[in-house]
C-alpha cells in the first residue's frame, strides 16, 4: 500500500509539475509577443521632433524696473481715464520689431509683422517704457545715490534708485549746451531682453525640474545664457551710441537773442519729439511724438525665420532595398531558431531549479 501510495503521489507531482511549466511556458510566450509586438509598433512611429519653445521671460514685478510706473491715458480731453496695463518682456521686444501708427483705441488690434502679443494699450504701453528709458534725462548732480545705497551694493546688483540732491548748485545754461557730459539718464536702461534687470532662464523651479528628470542627458549639452548688462543709472549721454552717425542728441539755447534769459534745450534725435528743457536749477521732460523711433532707412518688414532643420540622415530614416523573398525566409528560419533555443535554454534552467527544489 505504501508503495502504491507513494506512486500516486509521484504521478500527481509530475502532473503539476507540468502543468506549472506549461503556465509559465504560455506566459513567456505572451511576454515575447507583447515585446515583439511594441517593438514593430516602435518602428512604425515618426521620429520625435527635438524641437522645445523658448523660456517665457517673467515681467518685472509692480513698481520696479519697466513697471516702476502707473499710466492713464484718454483719446480725448474730458474722456475717461484708462489705465495701461503693465508691460511685459515679449511685447517690448516685439515693439522694437515694428512701426505702428496708434488709432488712438486702446482696445484696437495691432495687425503687424511679427506679430504683436497684445493690443493698442499694450503697444502703447510699451513705447512708454522705451521712450522714458531713452529720454528722461537731467543735468548732472541734479540726482546721486543714497550713501546707505552704496556702501551696501552687492556684488552683480543694478542700482535702481537715487535720491535727490539738496546741495545741487545748478549748472550754467552756456555748459548745458557746450557738453553732453553735463546731462545723465536717471531711467533705468532696458535690455535686449525686455527687462531693466537681467532674469535667468535657466534656472528652473521645483515643477519644472520634476518634468525634466528624464532629460538630464540633453540637458548637459545646453549652455548657460550669457547676463545682459546695461549702461547703469545716471550713466552721461555723451556716452549714448550713434544712429548711423546720427549724433544722439542735440543741444541748443531756446533764444541766441536774449541769452542770459535763454534755457537749455536737448532735442532727441533717436525718438522725435523728446525734449528736456532747463534752467540752471530745474528741468522738464516732455514728449510730443507719434511713438515711433528714428530710423535711417525706409521700414521692411523682416523676413520670416529660417524653416526648422530636416532630420539628421541615419538608418532609422533611410530608405533601404527591399530583401527578397530567400532573404526573408532566411532571417525567419534564423529568428525562429534563434527562439527555439532560448527556449530551451530557459527549460534546462527551470527543470534544474525544480531538481535542486526537491
Amino acid at each position: 500500500m505504501a508503495a502504491i501510495w507513494w506512486q500516486r503521489c509521484s504521478s500527481e507531482k509530475v502532473k503539476t509539475m507540468k502543468l506549472r511549466k506549461g503556465q509559465k511556458k504560455k506566459k513567456k510566450q505572451q511576454k515575447k509577443k507583447k515585446m515583439r509586438r511594441k517593438k514593430e509598433e516602435a518602428e512604425d512611429f515618426p521620429p520625435k521632433s527635438t524641437y522645445r519653445p523658448p523660456p517665457v521671460v517673467p515681467r518685472e514685478e509692480n513698481g520696479t524696473g519697466a513697471n516702476k510706473y502707473v499710466y492713464f491715458v484718454c483719446s480725448e480731453p474730458g474722456a475717461e481715464w484708462i489705465r495701461l496695463p503693465f508691460v511685459t518682456p515679449a511685447q517690448i521686444t516685439a515693439a522694437r520689431k515694428i512701426r505702428h501708427l496708434f488709432s488712438g483705441k486702446p482696445e484696437a488690434p495691432v495687425i503687424t509683422y511679427p506679430p504683436f502679443p497684445g493690443t493698442e494699450a499694450n503697444l502703447l504701453r510699451a513705447q512708454i517704457a522705451r521712450i522714458s528709458a531713452g529720454t528722461h534725462v537731467s543735468p548732472l548732480g541734479f540726482y546721486q545715490f543714497g550713501e546707505e545705497e552704496g556702501e551696501e551694493e552687492e556684488e552683480g546688483a543694478v542700482r535702481d534708485t537715487y535720491e535727490e540732491n539738496s546741495e545741487f548748485e545748478g549748472i550754467p545754461v552756456s555748459e548745458l549746451v557746450d557738453s553732453l557730459s553735463n546731462w545723465v539718464h536717471h531711467v533705468q536702461h532696458i535690455l535686449p531682453q525686455g527687462r531693466c534687470v537681467w532674469y535667468n532662464t535657466a534656472v528652473k523651479s521645483e515643477e519644472e525640474m520634476e518634468e525634466e528628470e528624464g532629460e538630464e542627458e540633453e540637458k548637459e549639452d545646453e549652455e548657460e545664457p550669457e547676463p545682459e548688462v546695461g549702461p547703469p543709472l545716471l550713466t552721461p549721454l555723451s556716452e549714448d551710441a550713434e544712429i548711423n552717425q546720427t549724433p544722439p542728441w542735440t543741444a541748443s539755447p531756446s533764444s541766441s537773442l536774449i541769452p542770459q534769459y535763454a534755457l537749455a534745450v536737448l532735442r532727441s534725435n533717436l525718438w522725435p519729439g523728446a525734449f528736456t528743457i532747463s534752467s540752471s536749477k530745474k528741468f522738464e521732460n516732455i514728449y510730443i511724438g507719434w511713438g515711433m523711433k528714428y530710423s535711417p532707412e525706409g521700414y521692411s518688414p523682416p523676413a520670416p525665420p529660417p524653416p526648422q532643420a530636416e532630420f539628421p540622415s541615419g538608418p532609422e530614416i533611410t530608405e533601404a532595398v527591399d530583401p527578397t523573398v530567400e532573404e526573408e525566409q532566411a532571417l525567419k528560419a534564423a529568428q525562429e531558431e534563434a527562439e527555439a533555443a532560448a527556449e530551451e535554454a530557459e527549460e534546462e534552467e527551470e527543470e534544474e531549479e525544480e531538481e535542486d527544489d526537491e
